[in-house]
Parts: structure tokens; sequence; C-alpha cells
């Protein structure tokens, strides 16, 4: 009976979070076209916000102390499912944008959208051509310049397991290059609340954590790898930390279970 429960729960979500997102979506494209995004960031935050709401999720986000929320940054993310951009969107406290597949910019009009609200374009693996690469660093900078902070999912994919994957060494190439200052960023609980390959959206609360902010300044080029090996130890603790604690309910669960049996 909960198992049916939870079915027509899920279908149910992602029906009245799809007519709002493709709803809205059409607004932000009209508004995109005529107004700087900048001016409406207010109307997307509440638009990505709300997502989160309808498709039943409780959300938090935690800052640390030494998180500065006033300085242009590079956020550096784990990777869980398609609703990130929306997770993330609702925990960072500044306008941002982030580094996307330059595949996405040719989808008609979610493409356009990306390009006009001054997304990073990422070149595909199978065009990893000198002038891709200078592009997205042009881009980046320019984005930086303009006191544009950007997120970056240094895993590539998403995750298929729960646990976070390695981190490419790229971004951190780009930050210590502009000298831009980190901040790692954890979230947690989304990958019980939906995962990739499954259409199921689960009740559960998703938690987000802003780090320290981690400077770049006085870094060289070939400090980028223990940046990135640190950077990794930050984002991957606190998902390990929950992933032990969902265990080791588990664990106590089965256990009573089997004792009343």
């Amino acid at each position: 009976m909960k198992r049916a429960y939870l079915k027509t729960r899920a279908l149910v979500l992602w029906a009245v979070s799809g007519v709002h997102f493709f709803v809205l979506c059409t607004l932000l494209v009209g508004l995109g076209a005529i107004v700087d995004p900048r001016r409406n960031d207010w109307v997307q935050r509440v638009f990505f916000r709300n997502i989160l709401r309808l498709a039943g999720v409780k959300f938090e986000a935690q800052r640390s102390s030494g998180f500065d929320a006033h300085r242009t940054s590079l956020f550096v993310c784990n990777h869980v499912n398609i609703f990130d951009p929306f997770v993330i969107y609702s925990a960072i406290p500044q306008f941002v944008r982030g580094f996307e597949l330059a595949s996405h910019f040719k989808i008609p009009a979610y493409g356009w959208m990306m390009g006009r609200f001054g997304n990073v374009p990422v070149p595909d693996e199978n065009d990893r051509s000198r002038e891709s690469i200078e592009q997205m660093t042009r881009k980046a900078e320019e984005a930086f310049a303009a006191g544009i902070s950007l997120i970056a999912f240094a895993e590539g994919s998403r995750t298929r397991d729960g646990h976070v994957g390695p981190f490419h060494k790229g971004v951190f190439r780009l930050a210590i290059r502009f000298g831009v200052p980190i901040v790692p960023m954890s979230i947690v609980g989304s990958y019980e609340f939906h995962r990739t390959g499954d259409w199921m959206l689960n009740p559960g609360r998703i938690i987000v954590y802003l780090h320290d902010t981690i400077e770049t300044k006085a870094m060289r080029k070939e400090n980028a790898t223990e940046l990135r090996d640190r950077v990794h130890t930050i984002v991957a603790a606190p998902v390990e930390e929950h992933i032990v604690r969902l265990e080791s309910a588990a664990a106590t669960n089965a256990g009573a279970a089997k004792a009343k049996a």
C-alpha cells in the first residue's frame, strides 16, 4: 500500500512541477529577450525555489562562518540529479551562472536561454579543440570580470551510487589562473530524493553546505592537483557522513525486524 502511495505521489508531483516549469520557463525566455537577466534574478529565484517545493522537497542551506557571500567566486559542487540547478540557485545568495556542455546550447529555446543568461559552454568530449577551450576560458574570464560567480560540477557527470566521484582538474586551473576564490558546496540528501535513471520522487530533505571560501591568488598552476584534492575532500565529507548514517539506520532497523521475527 505504501509503495502504491509513493508512486502515485511521484506522478502527481512530476505533473505539477512539470507544468510549473514549462509555464515559468516560457516567461523567463520572454523576459530574457527584453530585460538583462541580472535585473530579474529574483523572479528566477522564486521560480527555482518553487520547483523544489512542488517536487515535495524540504530544503535547507547551511553557510560556514568562513563563507564570504559577497565575493565573486567559483562554486564547486557534487552533481546528483536534474534538480541540482534548482537546489544550487536556492542556496547561493548571489547572482550565479554555470558551466554547461556546449551541445546543450544547440537545444531550441533552452540553448538560447542558457546563452542569454550568461552560462559558459564547456566543450563536449568529442570537440575539445584549442578554439573551444579558449572560448570557454574567455567567457569564464568575462563573467568573473563582470562580478558574476560561476558554478561547476567538477565530476563532469551525475552520481550513480550517491558517492562523490573524482574531480576533473580544469576548473581548478581556471580559478588559479584568474585568482578567483573557490567555494566548495555539498548537496546532501538529494540522491535519496531522486536518483538518476529512476523516475521516483521520494519524500526527503536536501541540505546544501556552503563551506569556507578558499583563496587562490597565491597559488600557481602546479597547485591545481592539490587544490582539487582538497576541495574534493571538503565536498565529499558531509555526503559520506550522510551515507554512513543511512547505512547505520538501515542496519539497526533490519536488526530490530529480525529480533521481532
